[in-house]
Formats: structure tokens, C-alpha cells, sequence
């Protein structure tokens, strides 16, 4: 009887090791589930840049009012019936 026993020790410390500390531990779990919350996180703001890109593709590939915005912010492009004023501000020393 002592040796049945001894083995359900055996058993029971042998399966508890695996609950705790070997593979698909309890431990190894958690970190998974952490891990993928931060994916799916990352992933959500990869898809928001995502749709803000394709719908800057497509306001480009349809609308001449985002070439035409690109052009001044980037290019500093001015139309030939306007004045451009370029305002420049007086840094600390020049006051």
C-alpha cells in the first residue's frame, strides 16, 4: 500500500510540475495572452494608418484639391494669380 501510495505522490507532483512549470504551464499561458493583446493592439493601430493612407491614395488618384495641397505644403507652390507673404518672426535677441 505504501508503494500505491508513493506512486499517486509521484503522479500528482509530476502532473502539478506541468500545470506550473513545463510546457503549457499556467505561466506560459498568461504571457501568451499578454503577448497577444499587444499584437492585436498593434495591429488595430496598423489598420487605422492603414485606412488613413489608402484614403489619401485615393483622394489623390481622384481629386486634384490634395495634389493641389501637397504642392504648397511640400513644394511651397504658390498659384500665379496669388501674392505669397512670408511672415517671419523676430527671434529674442533681434526685440
Amino acid at each position: 500500500m505504501k508503494w500505491l501510495t508513493g506512486l499517486l505522490v509521484v503522479l500528482l507532483l509530476g502532473l502539478q510540475y506541468k500545470l506550473w512549470i513545463g510546457e503549457g504551464s499556467v505561466a506560459e499561458v498568461w504571457q501568451l495572452r499578454q503577448a497577444l493583446e499587444t499584437q492585436r493592439a498593434e495591429n488595430e493601430e496598423l489598420r487605422t494608418r492603414n485606412a488613413a493612407l489608402d484614403a489619401e491614395v485615393t483622394d489623390l488618384k481622384t481629386g486634384l484639391d490634395a495634389i493641389e495641397e501637397r504642392a504648397r505644403r511640400d513644394l511651397g507652390m504658390i498659384r500665379r494669380d496669388e501674392i505669397f507673404f512670408q511672415v517671419v518672426e523676430q527671434t529674442g535677441d533681434a526685440r
